[in-house]
């Protein structure tokens, strides 16, 4: 009632252009409901890596007014790339654009610093990401921010590096991920032997020391490389799987996307792939990503039906 009053008490004595004023000035608070996507950049401290762990938190549209729950996707930057990467490139507006034209609705996207871990757990057990990523920061992410704490609505997704990780930890932990896709993972079948020191082989055992060993160790290699995971699809039967490669990767990754779709195909596992025209990197991403956005949102709002209809059913 008092509202009311002062909107006729206004337009008693200041006439219709007041009025519209007026409307602007009382409308703020619905405008607020719509505010817009943000980027939070935090800390996590791991008792297992005994350090202190960057991440950056994309938070839809809204976020802030109401108390809903929502999706969330974990993405996983490229080597010599960081937690920022995703904001600093196109991925935040390719994120907010699908919003924005309605193909894709409203998720919550992390990104931890992985440094070179390929986000598994080290060979000489000092660096035990994957450990930290699914005993500490999985938790630590549903219990700060309003998540829909369950498989089928948290997904993994990551490009290079990331990709081969978003593999890996999608593949090994079905029971926290629902659904996991990579753009360009890097996916390397066998190594030759003796491995070279020069050239692109000689590139990959400089960064691949540091998780797996130097020398590199094959045995925890091939234990931890989805296209060895790939061939026993049974332990992930429940996973929804999409992964892309550019027909000119310079790493030459597209041969291990073809040797993954080909294993998983004569498994009879179902997935989605495509190698798609271009290169490696950002370049591939601000054309490709938005491939791997929808997948996500459609597994989420899949798992979002099902479980409308179930406490329907439950009535």
């Amino acid at each position: 009632m008092i509202r009311k009053r002062t909107i006729l008490g206004l337009q008693r004595l200041m006439g219709p252009r007041l009025m519209l004023f007026a409307g602007l000035l009382f409308a703020t608070p619905v405008l607020a409901q719509t505010a817009a996507a943000r980027v939070e950049c935090e800390s996590i401290s791991s008792a297992i890596l005994g350090r202190t762990v960057n991440y950056c938190l994309a938070l839809p549209p809204g976020y802030e007014v109401g108390d809903g729950r929502y999706p969330v996707l974990y993405y996983l930057h490229g080597l010599f790339e960081n937690a920022q990467s995703w904001s600093e490139h196109s991925g935040q507006l390719t994120w907010e654009g699908l919003m924005s034209q309605g193909k894709i609705g409203k998720f919550i996207v992390v990104m931890p610093e992985g440094g070179k871990s390929f986000y598994v757990n080290s060979y000489d057990g000092h660096e035990r990401y994957e450990d930290f990523f699914i005993q500490e920061l999985v938790p630590a992410i549903d219990h700060k921010f309003r998540t829909m704490a369950n498989r089928e609505a948290r997904g993994i997704s990551g490009v290079s590096m990331g990709g081969y990780g978003a593999l890996h930890l999608g593949m090994r932990h079905p029971d926290v991920f629902g659904s996991a896709s990579a753009h360009s993972a890097a996916l390397i079948a066998k190594f030759p032997n003796p491995l070279p020191t020069e050239g692109r082989w000689g590139f990959y055992a400089r960064v691949l020391q540091e998780p797996f060993g130097a020398p590199l160790n094959e045995a925890h290699f091939d234990a931890n490389n989805p296209l060895t995971l790939a061939e026993h699809p049974e332990q992930f039967a429940d996973l929804k799987l999409y992964f892309d490669c550019g027909d000119q990767d310079r790493y030459g990754f597209d041969a291990g996307a073809k040797e993954l779709d080909q294993i998983l195909t004569s498994r009879g596992f179902p997935h989605q792939f495509t190698l798609r025209p271009g290169n490696h990197g950002w370049s591939y991403l601000d054309q490709y990503l938005h491939f791997s956005l929808e997948f996500h949102w459609q597994v989420f709002s899949q798992a979002e039906e099902t479980g409308a209809a179930g406490k329907k059913g439950s009535q």
